[in-house]
């Protein structure tokens, strides 16, 4: 009886470590899971602040790109309205116009050096935050990819405007021009400006989606 009570006390004893071990191990489990999703999370925090910071700077540029389209687009009205009878009677006012419009423009081309991180790393698969998630995917992946397509359209007709008519660039005024020849000067301008007007039309479109990432991305962090 003595020999089974101490073999008694020694199981228990053993089973009782046996316990302390196995509840040792997962507290340190649980610890090693939260800190791992205290990291992650940290890791996706500073990722879409990342793509927060990188968005202003595209947001200021777009409305940049905006501002000076918009100044083009108002000097091509004004001239266009009445060319042949502004280059007949008012050539100092046209060169005026002509010289805004032929002024440097400028194309949208993003940031992209936090998305494309996080992309190639795949990073970005094990955050949580699904809505951000789908946000920032239309917005790189489809917004960004019609843009800069858009981007191309809108410079192809630039440089055939500017390489064509280099001389009045140059010398900003259109010279002798006939009757013909002013026509198409004003038809290869409005194709321009009609592409330059559907390219604004983009960037306002791009910038309410960048402007509705930012106030999520601020709300999920609160």
């Amino acid at each position: 009886m003595i020999k089974e009570n101490k073999v008694s006390k020694y199981l228990l004893y053993a089973i009782g470590e046996i316990v302390l071990v196995v509840i040792g191990i997962l507290i340190a489990l649980q610890v090693n899971n939260w800190n791992e999703s205290r990291k992650l999370k940290e890791t996706e925090r500073e990722f879409f602040q990342g793509v927060r910071s990188d968005l202003l700077q595209d947001k200021a540029y777009m409305n940049h790109i905006i501002e000076k389209a918009n100044i083009k687009i108002t000097a091509y009205k004004m001239f266009s309205k009445d060319l042949p009878n502004l280059y007949e009677t008012n050539r100092p006012k046209l060169d005026s116009l002509l010289n805004i419009y032929f002024a440097l423009g400028g194309t949208f081309y993003p940031i992209s050096g936090s998305f494309n991180s996080a992309m190639s790393s795949n990073e970005f698969n094990t955050f949580k935050n699904k809505p951000l998630k789908m946000m920032v995917i239309k917005l790189y992946n489809s917004t960004y990819a019609r843009l800069m397509d858009n981007a191309k359209d809108v410079d192809n007709r630039w440089f055939y405007v500017i390489k064509k008519y280099s001389r009045v660039r140059r010398t900003g005024n259109l010279g002798n021009f006939i009757q013909d020849q002013l026509e198409e000067f004003e038809d290869d301008v409005f194709y321009h400006i009609y592409g330059l007007e559907y390219y604004i039309g983009n960037l306002k479109s791009a910038i309410e989606e960048i402007d509705a990432f930012l106030e999520n991305e601020q709300n999920a962090w609160d």
